[in-house]
C-alpha cells in the first residue's frame, strides 16, 4: 500500500477554457498553462507519481517540451496510470478537493468523478470530489486562480 498527495494551482485568464477533470465549465476565463491546464487531472497524476516516488509532472512532461503544448491532460493521467500498473499497483481510492471562487461547481461533480474513475479504471464510488471557495481570500478568493488537491491510496495488485 502506498499513499500520495499533490496540489496544483493555475492562474485564471480570459479567453481560455476552464477544464476540471475533463469537464468544460462555462466561465469567462480558464487556466493559464503549457497544457490544457486541468488542475484536477494534474493533481491526480502527480499524487500517483508521489505515491510511487517517481517525481513530479515536470519530470515526466516538461513544459520546455513542445510535445506537451496544449495537450489534453487526460493523456498525462493515462501515461502515469501506465507507470503505476507497470509497477504492480492500482488505485484503491482517491480524494480530491477543488478550490474556485466561481462559478459554483456542485452540478459538475458527478461528471468529474465519472471521468476520473474511467481514467483510473476504478468504480466511481472510489472517487471523491469536493468543491469549495476560499471565502474571497487570497488568489483563489480574488478569482485569479484555481487549485486542486488530491490524495491517493495505491494498492498492490
Amino acid at each position: 500500500m502506498k499513499i500520495g498527495f499533490a496540489s496544483d494551482i493555475h492562474q485564471l485568464v480570459p479567453n481560455r477554457k476552464l477544464i476540471l477533470a475533463g469537464v468544460v465549465i462555462p466561465a469567462p476565463f480558464g487556466e493559464l498553462a503549457h497544457s490544457d491546464g486541468d488542475v484536477v487531472y494534474h493533481a491526480v497524476a502527480e499524487s500517483i507519481l508521489g505515491a510511487l516516488a517517481l517525481g513530479d509532472l515536470g519530470d515526466h512532461f516538461p513544459s520546455s517540451d513542445p510535445t506537451y503544448k496544449g495537450i489534453d491532460s487526460s493523456f498525462l493521467v493515462s501515461r502515469v496510470v501506465k507507470l503505476m500498473v507497470d509497477r504492480g499497483f492500482r488505485v484503491g481510492n482517491i480524494d480530491i478537493t477543488i478550490r474556485l471562487e466561481e462559478p459554483k461547481l456542485k452540478n459538475y461533480k458527478i461528471g468529474m468523478r465519472t471521468n476520473i474513475a474511467r481514467l483510473l479504471s476504478i468504480d466511481v464510488s472510489c472517487v471523491s470530489v469536493k468543491v469549495g471557495t476560499n471565502e474571497k481570500m487570497d488568489a483563489i478568493g480574488q478569482k485569479i486562480a484555481v487549485q486542486a488537491d488530491a490524495i491517493v491510496l495505491l494498492e498492490g495488485k
